[in-house]
């Protein structure tokens, strides 16, 4: 029952942290997309292209790291 809840917890929790990334790195895009200098644009551009990577890849990191430990099966040492 445990193992359900957590599944169903970390489900949640991932889909909530891609859609906010989604949802404040499009705010950024018009933001930027508004700049008109060239070269802060260009900075705007790559700081979101970073943001987005950052986010994104820690979204799924989290999403990978509560699986397994969700599911991992516990080895016991081999007798001797």
């Amino acid at each position: 029952m445990k193992k359900v809840v957590a599944v169903i917890l970390v489900m949640v929790l991932t889909a909530t942290v891609t859609l906010t990334a989604v949802i404040v790195l499009v705010g950024a895009s018009i933001s930027i997309s508004q700049i008109t200098s060239p070269a802060l644009r260009a900075v705007a551009v790559a700081a979101a292209l970073f943001a987005g990577i950052a986010w994104l890849l820690g979204a799924v990191y989290i999403a990978t790291h509560l699986a397994v430990r969700i599911f991992r099966h516990e080895v016991s040492p081999p007798r001797a």
